[in-house]
């Protein structure tokens, strides 16, 4: 298999955007949960990430 056999264009997966939200604790590291823009009410129960202040690198840190 080459990398043209896995190109984008031949993906077929379902694609989505994200959004997020910043959630700020009193006495604990603020959270920020991600999860699908279009998702619905039952769908935000499970289709989430959480990750604490102090979990993020900078995007340019990883070249």
């Amino acid at each position: 298999m080459t990398d043209a056999d896995t190109s984008d264009t031949d993906n077929t997966e379902p694609t989505f955007e994200l959004d997020h939200v910043v959630v700020e604790n009193d006495g604990a590291p603020d959270e920020c949960a991600i999860f699908p823009l279009e998702a619905n009410e039952t769908e935000l129960l499970t289709a989430w990430i959480s990750a604490h202040e102090g979990d993020f690198v900078d995007l340019e840190s990883m070249h």
